[in-house]
């Protein structure tokens, strides 16, 4: 399967009975004489792998200095362990240690040779930011996701392991220097301090705090912020009066006011909004900012429907179409509009959402299933009204992931992957006029 890198090989061969598809699992360890962070804590092997990934992807460019000495260690004594298990021999070599992990390289979606600029993923996903941004031609030098299954799809598509906990101080220490754009799609965690206090205090105990952090400690040329549209009026509105304020007088940073973005507006078929910040440091000289305006209205459900028939597994049954239309009756006699949704060929998609009737509200009509065997426990039959729920495929294309970014984790996870990620086209329509705001030539990210 293409996007298993060579890290599968190296765990393979430490005994270690997983693939990196199967993923990061709490119970892989690895223990080296380097693997000890730097407050004597001995580092997970998904750390490991997230300095010595990262380190392999900024190898010969000036943010390789935060990573090297870790990783170099680290290569060591896995490359130490391998050639006395296998060849009797100590693997020393810088070389040698370095083909063990070649193939962190042979993935769908490589960083930028050449950059015109450098970002940073933060509370990255399935990097929704980085596809958007490496298109434009910049390079990603620091990652960032907590969530194990959303690391697995992250590896297999980009070939870097995302550090984890980005609160923990041993996980911002490897944030390289001089970075030009800072990207995050903050959760919207409860701002139950917001109105209380002033200022940078104010944001205390959310994750926003993590970002705001990170920008007073590395000064980007800009940021480009993203959340649900109803961080907007939040606790009256006091919630992102007390973000502006501290990016804007605290922060000391030019923020325009923010913009709700529709997905839909920027060719992908689903009704999405979404409220982006962005901010540009006060020398770059940026005055003014314009979010782009719409270009493309017309994509429906079948610019993105699966092309065959797909598994008997995502149609309904019997019993749980009734229960669907109960349970839609029961809110209509309450004059609640609440329930499932079959969005047609010619429709637009609603918000794809985690939980609740997130694919409820999505269902499609396809009557080309012939085979109704189940092939997965049900109560009752498979409907034959051609009623399913969209694939993981579809909603990835809702979300403007190309046909070639690989899904190598269980339906559930992928779900909630894309019900979480940003919307590519939308993200780089907007990057785009950041990136036009800023002046990046000449500029070497190589080492001098």
């Amino acid at each position: 399967m293409r996007g298993k890198v060579d890290t599968i090989r190296v765990m393979d061969r430490l005994s270690i009975k997983t693939n990196m598809a199967g993923g990061l699992r709490a119970n892989m360890q690895f223990f080296g004489p380097h693997c000890l962070d730097s407050k004597g804590n001995t580092m997970t092997f998904g750390q490991q792998m997230a300095i010595v990934s990262h380190y392999l992807h900024n190898k010969s460019y000036a943010s390789e200095l935060v990573y090297k000495g870790k990783a170099l260690e680290l290569m060591e004594d896995i490359g130490n362990h391998i050639g006395r298990k296998d060849e009797g021999n100590i693997v020393s070599d810088e070389a040698a240690q370095l083909d063990f992990f070649n193939d962190f390289f042979d993935v769908p979606f490589k960083c930028c040779d050449n950059p015109k600029f450098t970002f940073i993923d933060l509370f990255a996903g399935i990097g929704g930011f980085r596809i958007a941004l490496q298109s434009l031609g910049g390079r990603c030098v620091f990652s960032s996701e907590w969530d194990e299954q959303a690391q697995k799809t992250y590896l297999l598509n980009y070939g870097e392991v995302p550090f984890g906990d980005i609160t923990k101080e041993e996980t911002k220490r490897y944030i390289p220097d001089d970075f030009d754009i800072l990207c995050a799609g903050f959760p919207c965690q409860a701002f139950s301090l917001a109105g209380k206090k002033k200022g940078f205090e104010e944001t205390r105990g959310t994750l926003f705090f993590e970002v705001a952090e990170i920008i007073r400690r590395k000064h980007p040329r800009a940021f480009f912020l993203e959340n649900v549209k109803g961080l907007l009026i939040h606790n009256g509105g006091k919630t992102i009066e007390t973000i502006l304020n501290v990016l804007r007088n605290d922060l000391d940073y030019y923020v325009p006011n923010p913009n709700i973005v529709n997905a839909m507006n920027f060719g992908v078929p689903q009704h999405r909004e979404r409220v982006f910040i962005v901010g540009f440091r006060k020398d770059q000289g940026v005055k003014d900012f314009s979010y782009p305006e719409p270009t493309d209205k017309t994509k429906t459900f079948a610019d993105v429907k699966e092309e065959n028939v797909v598994s008997a597994k995502y149609y309904l049954s019997t019993q749980y179409m009734q229960t669907l239309i109960s349970h839609k009756a029961r809110h209509a006699a309450k004059g609640n509009g609440f329930g499932y949704e079959i969005i047609p060929d010619s429709g637009v998609a609603n918000a794809i959402v985690v939980g609740g009737m997130g694919r409820e509200r999505n269902l499609v009509h396809d009557d080309r299933l012939t085979d109704f065997t189940p092939v997965t426990r049900i109560k009752g039959e498979i409907n034959h009204e051609g009623i399913r729920k969209m694939t993981p495929r579809e909603w990835a294309r809702l979300q403007g992931f190309p046909d070639n970014f690989i899904i190598g984790v269980a339906d559930a996870s992928a779900y909630k992957q894309f019900g979480n990620s940003v919307a590519v086209p939308a993200i780089k329509a907007t990057a785009e006029q950041i990136i036009n705001r800023l002046d990046f030539s000449p500029h070497n990210y190589r080492k001098q």
